[in-house]
């Protein structure tokens, strides 16, 4: 296992009122034997290929030819929102959090909204030539990423540099217009699985195309994935699961203590947009029929200085999930001679970044137990792509463990289908003025 998982503060035995008694913890994992028992079966019968792609590597074969090809690229411009972006970014995080790429690697961008003034100042910017283009939509039909790649598509054909030479187009294998426009024009077309969900497609080609772009081994990211798992389908009951535990724990503090809030809060910046990636798969996933809880994204240390406050003096309505790496050591230490003989900083006197990140990590965590705070630690040694694999199989495994308890589908999304309907409506009446 690539990360220990620790619950012990988030129980009433450590916190008190607000902790999670233990009787209702045991009583939402004999709950959640039905959630391990339907995960067998999907695994088995392959009607849930989110959980045979860790064990697959044809298909990595065919990307990185794919990802050869673009690797020739100095840039390389993701267009596709939500899980068709999120957990791309989060892997690529990997090799590049905003300092550049692996030398030798192309810049990978992200283009995850439609705002107009952002958008013309990327096209100004990256050299026609010099960029390639990846489109992703499951559907076919998501007007963001149609909108964002006409777009482009009338731009470069401005500057005499065709489109269709330097996009792949990863969609449904069905009629829908983003398919018909890459037939049309003559690109690459990767097939999207119908059944992987967007905000579960990381371990896909969806995440992993762009990643092996930039770099990332994406063998690793699946054998991670594969050591959380492998062991899951194994267990003999869900209490030996760490994600069926975690399911167990938010639930229960929703239903007993009316925790509606969950933190994640990563002491490590490599983990910043996968935490961007587990509030989408966690709310798009739970928040169906009065049900579910809000997921926050805080990052340590920064956040101690704009919400902490909030979590230690404001309502007690909130679960902490703190992500902690083992950086003790890690840059250079201070040294006691440019301290100045100050006795006020005589304690910086040898300590690195490192110590001092796992320092404020580790009382944040018990600050918030004192406070009563339910608080789960998750840690970890360096960032990897196993950790990072492992990480991300961990928290989907958990997401479907509690949508069972929940008794909602972890898989479908109906409320935010109403807003796309009523976008092309608004945009149809604006048509005909």
């Amino acid at each position: 296992m690539h990360y220990r998982q620790s619950i012990d503060d988030a129980l009433d035995a450590s916190v008190g009122a607000r902790g999670l008694a233990r009787t209702a913890l045991d009583r939402e994992l004999v709950k959640a034997r039905g959630a391990l028992d339907q995960l067998r079966a999907w695994h088995a019968d392959g009607s849930l290929p989110l959980l045979r792609l860790p064990a697959r590597r044809d298909d990595l074969q065919a990307l990185a030819g794919h990802a050869a090809r673009f690797g020739r690229f100095r840039h390389v411009v993701v267009l596709g929102t939500g899980g068709s972006s999120l957990g791309g970014q989060a892997l690529v995080a990997l090799r590049d959090q905003g300092f550049g790429p692996t030398p030798g690697r192309p810049k990978l961008w992200f283009m995850d909204n439609v705002d107009p003034a952002t958008f013309a100042e990327l096209l100004a910017r990256l050299p026609a030539a010099e960029t390639g283009w990846i489109a992703i939509s499951k559907s076919g039909t998501t007007a963001e990423t149609l909108t964002q790649l006409f777009t482009v598509a009338a731009a470069l054909q401005a500057k005499g540099a065709p489109l269709a030479e330097r996009l792949i187009v990863i969609t449904e294998n069905r009629d829908n217009p983003l398919r018909r426009y890459a037939v049309r024009v003559g690109c690459p077309i990767l097939d999207h699985d119908p059944l992987v969900g967007g905000r579960f497609s990381v371990l896909s080609l969806v995440g992993l195309l762009p990643a092996m772009i930039a770099g990332v081994d994406a063998v690793a990211v699946r054998e991670g994935a594969a050591s959380v798992l492998d062991p899951a389908l194994a267990a003999r009951d869900a209490g030996q699961v760490p994600a069926a535990v975690g399911a167990a724990l938010s639930v229960g503090l929703a239903r007993d203590r009316g925790i509606g809030t969950t933190v994640l809060m990563p002491y490590c910046d490599g983990l910043g947009y996968f935490g961007l990636w587990f509030r989408q798969l966690w709310a798009e996933s739970l928040g169906k029929g009065g049900q579910g809880t809000t997921p926050v994204r805080a990052m340590g240390t920064v956040d101690q200085h704009s919400q902490v406050q909030l979590y230690l003096g404001g309502p007690a309505d909130k679960m902490f999930t703190v992500l902690i790496g083992d950086t003790a050591g890690v840059g250079a230490p201070v040294s006691p001679a440019a301290l100045g003989g100050d006795a006020a900083l005589s304690w910086m006197g040898g300590q690195s970044l490192g110590d001092l990140l796992l320092a404020e990590a580790d009382a944040t965590a018990a600050t918030l137990q004192r406070n009563g705070r339910p608080t789960r630690v998750i840690r970890f040694e360096a960032l990897d792509e196993r950790v990072m694999g492992a990480l991300m199989m961990h928290f989907m495994l958990e997401t479907i463990f509690a949508a069972h308890l929940l008794g909602v589908d972890a898989f479908d999304q109906p409320a935010v289908e109403e807003g796309k309907v009523l976008t092309r409506q608004y945009l149809a009446a604006r048509a005909r003025r």
